[in-house]
This record gives C-alpha cells, sequence and structure tokens, in this order.
C-alpha cells in the first residue's frame, strides 16, 4: 500500500492534537509520546499548543504537585517530560545503556582527581540518605550537606572548551539516568525556570530491554506512524538491528512512502490509508517542538529549501509556523513579547487569518512572558531582533 504525503499530513494533525485539542497536559504529552524537556519553556508551549485550554497552570500542575509528568533522560541521552506510566518503558529501552556508558565516563573523569569507584558509590549513598531524610533538596543545598559533590574536575584540559565542572553535576544527573533520583519539583522562579529539586526516585516496573522497546516502538507508531526504520533508528538512538526486533515484535505492516519503506501498527492501516480530512487548521509551534523533531526524513511535511532558515546547525528546530499539515514558516517574540511571524511560501488569505488568529490566542496566555528559545535559529534571530 502506497502511503501519500498528504494522508501522513491529515494523520499528524489528529494524532498530535493539533487539530483536535487534547483536555490535559498528560493527554497532550502522550499523542507526542512524549515532550522534549532540554528547554523548560518547551514543555509548557508544546503543551499549550495542544490543549483546548491552554496556560502554562495545567502543566505546573502535572510537574510538580501531581507528578503525572516525569521530567527524565531518554532517548538519544535527550531529556524528555513522558506521561508517569511511561518511565519505566522509556528507562528500560534507552536510558538503562545511555547510564551504563555516562557511568564509564564519569569514573574514567574521576579517577583522574584521584577517586574510585568505591568513593563514587559512597557518595551516591550519602546523597539517597540526605534525601530521604530532609526531602526534595536542590543541587546546592546537597552540596552544603553532602561537601564531596563540590569538589571539581577539569575537564578537556587545554583544548578550547575546557571547563571545570563539579561532581554533582555529573552525579547527580547519573543518579537520575539511572532510576535512582528524579527532578521533581521547581524550587523558584517562573515556569521557564530550569531549575529543580532533586528526589527519590520511586519504586519502578522492571521490564527486559526488548519488552520495552516494543512497547516503546509500539507508542511512536501510533503517534507518528508511518515511518522508517531510518525515522526510529534516528528518534530511539538505537541500533538498526534493535529497531528491526522492536518493528518485527508488535507486527509492524510495512507500507510504500516517498522515501522508501515505512511502518504502521497493525490497526491502523485504514486510519492511516483514509483522507481523514479534518477543517484546515493553523498551529505555533516552539523550538524542539516533538512533531517537527520525530522524523529523519522530513521533506513530506518540511520542505528542504525551508530548512537553513528553521534549524540550527546541530539539527535543532526552532519555532515553527504550520498549515494543514506543513511548516510554512516560523515565529519568534520580540523582547517586549510581541509575537511576530514570517511565511516561506504563498499559502493564502485563509491561512495568513489562521495563523494570525493562533498567534494572538498563544500571545494571550503567555501574558506578556517573553520567551527565548535555549537553541536559537536564522528566522528566529532576524525576527526576534526587529
Amino acid at each position: 500500500m502506497r502511503i501519500s504525503a498528504r494522508q501522513r499530513q491529515a494523520r499528524l494533525a489528529r494524532r498530535h492534537r493539533l487539530a483536535v485539542k487534547a483536555a490535559t497536559p498528560e493527554e497532550a504529552a502522550a499523542s507526542v509520546v512524549a515532550l522534549h524537556g532540554t528547554d523548560p519553556a518547551t514543555v509548557f508551549l508544546s503543551a499549550g499548543a495542544r490543549l483546548s485550554a491552554p496556560g502554562p497552570e495545567p502543566v505546573e500542575r502535572a510537574l510538580y504537585a501531581d507528578r503525572t509528568l516525569v521530567r527524565m533522560t531518554g532517548m538519544r541521552r535527550t531529556v524528555f517530560v513522558v506521561p508517569a506510566e511511561l518511565v519505566p518503558v522509556v528507562h528500560h529501552s534507552s536510558a538503562v545503556a545511555i547510564a551504563r556508558r555516562e557511568r564509564a565516563s564519569v569514573l574514567k573523569l574521576f579517577a583522574e582527581g584521584g577517586w574510585d569507584e568505591a568513593r563514587v558509590k559512597d557518595v551516591e549513598a550519602s546523597v539517597r540518605r540526605l534525601l530521604a531524610e530532609h526531602g526534595d533538596a536542590t543541587a546546592a543545598e546537597l552540596g552544603a550537606l553532602e561537601p564531596r559533590l563540590r569538589e571539581k574536575f577539569l575537564v578537556a584540559a587545554g583544548k578550547p572548551y575546557e571547563a571545570e565542572v563539579s561532581v554533582g553535576s555529573r552525579l547527580l544527573a547519573l543518579m537520575a539516568m539511572d532510576g535512582l533520583l528524579v527532578r521533581g519539583a521547581r524550587p523558584s522562579g517562573t515556569w521557564l525556570s530550569g531549575q529543580h529539586r532533586w528526589g527519590l526516585a520511586p519504586e519502578m516496573a522492571e521490564l527486559a530491554v526488548h519488552e520495552a522497546q516494543a512497547r516503546l516502538v509500539s507508542r511512536w507508531l501510533a503517534a507518528f506512524g508511518p515511518g522508517t526504520e531510518a525515522d526510529l533508528k534516528w528518534w530511539t538512538g538505537w541500533t538498526l538491528k534493535q529497531v528491526r526486533a522492536a518493528l518485527a515484535a508488535v507486527g509492524a505492516v510495512a507500507v510504500e512512502l516517498a522515501e522508501g519503506t515505512g511502518y504502521v501498527l497493525p490497526g491502523d492501516l485504514d486510519d492511516v490509508a483514509g483522507s481523514g480530512a479534518s477543517e484546515p487548521w493553523a498551529a505555533l509551534l516552539p523550538a524542539l517542538d516533538p512533531t517537527p523533531m520525530g522524523w529523519q526524513a522530513r521533506e513530506w511535511y518540511l520542505p528542504q529549501e525551508h530548512r537553513a532558515e528553521l534549524f540550527d546547525r546541530s539539527g535543532n528546530v526552532g519555532p515553527t509556523v504550520w498549515w494543514d499539515g506543513r511548516v510554512v514558516g516560523g515565529w519568534a517574540q520580540r523582547p517586549g513579547g510581541e509575537i511576530v511571524w514570517r511565511l516561506l511560501e504563498d499559502v493564502g488569505a485563509d491561512a495568513r487569518s489562521a495563523v494570525e488568529t493562533e498567534a494572538a490566542a498563544l500571545a494571550s496566555w503567555l501574558g506578556g512572558v517573553t520567551v527565548t528559545p535555549r537553541f536559537r535559529t536564522p528566522l528566529e534571530r532576524a525576527l526576534s531582533a526587529r
């Protein structure tokens, strides 16, 4: 069966809650498997773009009070925000292997400063005891209680990017990758703040790696399918052998795409093949939004000629303007908070009107807060500087 770009675009709108909005932040996150969490603002803006009643308050409540959304290191060693029930799947499918490599790197670095593995484990045990006694704490508060966390090491000595790092900055993140700690309540600042408190991670269900990887691939196909092996390999960071094993485990069905063989879940063929035409829709998605970051091959929804304006040199996408399943431009905020946008192609008066409506809605719930993406792109810089 051949699936056209237009069919994929129509499905994208439905599955990613860009045409039919979600009721809760948890539902919004689940619609794209996980929200990118490297930039704190992305979590709120991505969820807001998919919520029927957007705003920072529901997302803050889910992250910091209800803990139904969890910030964790996952695929490709990237920080994601995932629904709580998906934490064991992400951990066992991806984070365990990442933590193993990270621990070897940390031990090698610390050995240069005279630390051995026994000392590292002793500090880890101390951190867990302190959190059990005192409750959630910031890295600075933990450093005051456990001074060894404040010791520093030189990284990349003699190189242009030479830097001094603390034991705590590497060890606490490693403990989180191992599933021992969790990034919990935010101590201060607005919802744009990247600060958080560390806490002891709750008990986690045990899953075999192959089972966890099959579950994650099933989630990805439900949201992003059809997609290719290359798409999945890029998104997960796994080996091709692991991707193929997971696709086989879920009984993925092959379909024909413009870029080659793609896969869908067995029960999704009719949904993918159907036109599923919804009313044309517009969206303003933030930098690092999970939708444009969901596939390696993006030409079916993002023309190649737009990439130079919308991506940085490391492949991070900036704020994008969407019309009816395609990226057609970008947007930014000026220092005073005004939202400005530019179309990179002629999409007609109806599209422009819809984008204006979306921009006004976004400005309303931002309430004067100005967001500057952590990873800046050419078009975002140009628009924000006006």
